[in-house]
């Protein structure tokens, strides 16, 4: 706990003397424009209706309102990722990683104390997406406030998790944008952001599911969109839990291979 405590004080420090504006903007701007696009689908393309198809598939005629909250947790996803998996690779960069590995500090709470000063600085940029969202005139039900945080909560765990491994990544490979993109692309593509995954052929709908942010976004979208309880998403919830502790575990397994690899390449350079 100290450990997380001391990044999390660190990150704050920084980020209020040099807020990084390009990540703010990169990251709400196309939630915004999803939000947009998607408003004037339905108004132009739809005449304001959503076919019998996408109400099966997606459990709700609330078209706008299901891109939302989609878009919202598209955004929150990269938004964590850009600050968790980038974590030990900025340390690289920086020249600190060696001084890092040689603390007796272990990278779980390191890992965790960045994630929650994430998740802090995530919680403007989705009250500015909402926020425009309301302007445009999109307009959510009352949520049941339980299952709402609980599914916040659980979507922490399932990024958090899925962040660990890419970092491992990162820093092998040393680079972040091309794993990191591509990741994005994978989650926008068959995590059900934008779209019902019944869209997709079976094969990349199963690799969705293996993916924590799926589960968690239907918590979120039952939580927002139909208030439920939290008796009626016990399955998705124990199943981005899962996945979540699962994606924590390789990566914390794989990410001590990583970082002797990152040593030794810069020790060779």
């Amino acid at each position: 706990m100290p450990v997380a405590w001391a990044t999390l004080k660190r990150n704050w420090l920084v980020m209020q003397r040099a807020y990084p504006w390009s990540y703010f903007i990169g990251t709400l701007a196309p939630g915004v424009f999803t939000v947009v696009l998607a408003l004037l689908s339905y108004e132009a393309i739809g005449g304001g209706r959503v076919s019998a198809w996408f109400r099966d598939s997606s459990g709700t005629p609330d078209y706008l309102g299901y891109v939302t909250v989609g878009a919202a947790a598209l955004m929150f996803t990269t938004r964590m990722v850009l600050w968790v998996a980038k974590a030990q690779i900025t340390e690289q960069r920086e020249g600190t990683l060696e001084s890092q590995l040689l603390t007796p500090a272990r990278r779980l709470p390191y890992l965790f104390g960045v994630a929650v000063q994430a998740f802090l600085t995530s919680l403007l940029e989705l009250a500015c997406l909402l926020g425009t969202a309301l302007l445009l005139g999109v307009r959510l039900p009352a949520p049941d406030p339980y299952t709402l945080l609980v599914g916040v909560l659980a979507a922490f765990v399932a990024v958090v998790g899925l962040s660990i491994p890419v970092s491992a990544i990162m820093i092998a490979a040393g680079e972040a944008h091309v794993t990191q993109n591509t990741l994005f692309c994978l989650v926008g593509l068959v995590c059900g952001c934008t779209f019902p995954p019944a869209l997709l052929p079976d094969p990349l709908a199963w690799v969705g599911e293996l993916l924590p942010v799926t589960s968690a976004l239907r918590v979120l979208r039952a939580a927002s969109l139909h208030a439920a309880p939290l008796g009626q998403v016990t399955v998705d919830l124990l199943l981005c839990l899962g996945l979540g502790a699962a994606y924590v575990a390789v990566g914390l397994l794989i990410l001590p291979y990583a970082e002797r690899r990152a040593i030794t390449r810069g020790a060779s350079a």
